[in-house]
């Protein structure tokens, strides 16, 4: 605001808008050194005027004990007004880390004047103004305390002027009572600070971190971010990592032993995606043996953001076999018309209605799972009917579609001689999504009890079925078609021109995707009972299940034309993701040109260049074989003249 102002001397007039300011007082030929700091409230000098002068004495010992420096300012008016002396300040969040079961809420005294009243374990205060350059004391009392009588423990701190802090409660109040620390370390209550702390990152695309080991009872770790290698370095009880920045991405972090990286104490999965330009303390928490601990809060992770909020990272549980499960519900029995669904013992899908579907979900493999059936609003596993026992293999993807009747008498037998009796079927290699960007993949079920093996057929195509003599129970295998609206003939197997019924499928909105199309109920309602009619349905990944019209006068028959070229630039999805050890990655160019392809660790940098050429338009699919790389997130990019994506991608091994 001013510069190289020498006693005695007048600056040029300076203009600033009516506001609150900050003066800092500095040596001419150093900005680093304030000499004094003054607040200076310009906020109701609008359109006004003022002689701002510099008075007094640096040294006033000095100069006969005269007056000390200040500054002030003179108005118009012949009034002088003092400008106050900003406190010195620092910038301290105070975190509650203390997993003592006896300390689970406490008050927290500054200077015996009580500044957080009931502050829970695991939880962070923003960012507070707390006096610099003079001693506070930091007291601890039990919650709802009354007073700074209560405290029972105290903490003397001095701060840096315009420093930011962050200080973390941690350890036991009877060290006796609890595990010793593996490495000798003293687990007794205190209060750790740590200084130069970051409330934001330098760009969007960065996130400062730093870790701090808060578990009394563990040893010294390393935090091993997958694909990226040692995140923070031999932390012992009561150390602060160095700052990492990162980019805002999902990272697994695997907590390991500081001298063996091999060996896995537990993993997280460590979301910072929405943190781009942030920053956040990350905070080993709780005990490793809670039984060895007064019963004390498990380990965890956890973050604090600078404006108090405390995330706790969800444990990965990538080292457990799991597959993925899509149900649908399609017996078409009118007892069973809304049922519960049960796995091993354990409320699955409550009030499940026929015709309907659940999302594809992770569920435990390698392991027998009972899934039982109950009736709808069931008061728990003691009123399953029918339990049917499966295994599913690690990392496939499966349907399970529930069919059939419970009393098989009562209805009308299947033409074929197929068991019509309640049962669950399932199928693997079930597809989330298509293989193809332009295309759209169906797999079809028959699940009409009553009904023939069939052909299913699109109207006015000439070459042979879509699916071919498929009975009752069974799965076609998939079929890639083009996402256009078709009608679909039924026939009885190998009896083309006996259409039974046809249906209208609009697949224009599923590019790319993919669908189970069952066929549901009963040919003759009269003779099941009066069960639902005959229908033909699709079940999306995400749950959603459409029934598909029946073809009639109020439908003329449309087919799209086929554009064999992309109108426009498109990355695609890697199929399958998560992978092991290989992907593909499909991308779609409405004209020709260089084309470059690369895959990034989360660090940013390279380890694969998989296209890197001219390439006519089109679309093109790419195999990406990480056996090489470990597990972890990546990303790929595509790069053209006028065209560049990114998209991430997991590799679990």
């Amino acid at each position: 605001l001013v510069d190289n102002a020498s006693y005695g001397g007048f600056t040029n007039y300076i203009t600033v808008p009516p506001s609150e300011y900050i003066l800092d007082i500095t040596p001419g030929n150093d900005k680093d050194i304030v000499v004094a700091s003054f607040i200076a409230d310009l906020s109701g000098l609008k359109g006004g005027a003022a002689v701002v002068f510099a008075s007094g004495f640096l040294t006033p010992a000095d100069n006969q004990n005269g007056p000390a420096f200040g500054l002030f300012a003179a108005l118009p008016n012949g009034t002088v007004v003092g400008f106050p002396v900003k406190p010195k300040t620092a910038l301290l969040q105070v975190i509650h880390n203390a997993a003592d079961p006896a300390a689970e809420m406490v008050d927290i005294y500054i200077d015996d004047a009580k500044a957080i009243p009931d502050f829970t374990f695991r939880t962070a205060t923003e960012f507070l103004e707390v006096p610099a350059e003079t001693e506070f004391v930091v007291g601890v009392a039990p919650a709802g305390s009354s007073g700074p009588g209560d405290i029972i423990a105290s903490f003397p701190f001095t701060l840096a002027d315009g420093e930011t802090y962050v200080a973390i409660a941690n350890g036991v109040l009877s060290p006796g009572s609890f595990a010793s620390n593996p490495d000798g370390i003293d687990i007794g209550f205190n209060v750790y600070p740590a200084a130069g702390i970051s409330t934001e990152a330098d760009s969007y695309h960065e996130i400062d971190l730093i870790a701090f080991h808060g578990s009394t009872d563990a040893p010294t770790v390393d935090v091993v971010a997958r694909g990226a290698g040692i995140l923070f370095d031999d932390l012992s009880y009561t150390d602060y990592s160095n700052y990492q920045t990162v980019p805002p991405a999902e990272y697994i972090l695997d907590i390991t032993l500081g001298n063996d990286n091999d060996a896995v104490v537990v993993s997280y999965i460590a979301d910072l995606s929405g943190l781009g330009g942030g920053a956040a303390v990350a905070f080993a928490s709780g005990f490793l043996n809670p039984a060895d601990n007064q019963n004390g809060p498990a380990f965890g992770l956890f973050a604090a953001l600078p404006d108090g909020t405390v995330v706790e990272f969800p444990v990965y549980e990538g080292m457990m076999a799991t597959a993925r499960l899509q149900v649908i519900h399609n017996a078409p029995d009118p007892a069973a018309e809304i049922v519960d669904i049960y796995v091993n013992g354990d409320l699955f899908e409550d009030n499940f209605e026929f015709r309907t579907a659940t999302p594809f979900l992770d569920v435990p493999a390698g392991v027998t799972l009972d899934i039982g059936v109950a009736p709808g609003s069931s008061s728990g596993p003691g009123d399953i009917i029918a339990t049917i026992p499966v295994m599913l293999q690690e990392d496939r993807t499966y349907v399970a579609i529930a069919n059939g009747v419970l009393n098989p008498d009562d209805f009308a037998d299947n033409p074929d001689g197929e068991s019509i009796g309640f049962d669950l079927y399932a199928r693997d290699g079930v597809r989330e999504e298509g293989n193809y960007r332009y295309f759209t993949d169906l797999l079809v079920f028959h699940g009409s009890p009553d009904a023939p093996t069939v052909d299913i057929r699109i109207k006015g195509f000439w070459f042979g079925p879509l699916v071919n003599n498929l009975t009752y129970g069974e799965f076609s295998n998939y079929k890639t078609v083009w996402p256009l609206k078709y009608v679909l003939n039924v026939t009885p197997g190998d009896q083309p021109f006996n259409v039974v019924a046809s249906f209208v499928a609009d697949l224009r909105g599923l590019r790319g995707g993919a669908a189970v199309v069952f066929a549901s109920g009963f040919l003759n309602p009269a003779n099941n009972l009066n069960g639902p009619a005959f229908g033909l349905f699709a079940a999306l990944p995400d749950g959603t299940v459409v029934e598909l019209p029946a073809y009639g006068n109020g439908y003329a028959k449309e087919f799209a034309k086929v554009e064999t070229v992309p109108q426009e630039f498109e990355l695609g999805q890697n199929y399958p993701n998560p992978f092991n050890p290989t992907t593909n990655i499909s991308f779609s160019l409405p004209e020709s040109g260089k084309v470059t392809l690369r895959v990034y660790n989360v660090l940013g940098q390279e380890v694969r260049t998989l296209a890197d050429e001219y390439m006519d338009a089109g679309v093109h699919t790419i195999q990406f074989d990480a056996n090489d790389l470990s597990s972890g997130m990546y990303f790929y990019r595509i790069n053209t003249e006028s065209f560049t994506e990114s998209k991430k991608m997991m590799l679990v091994k």
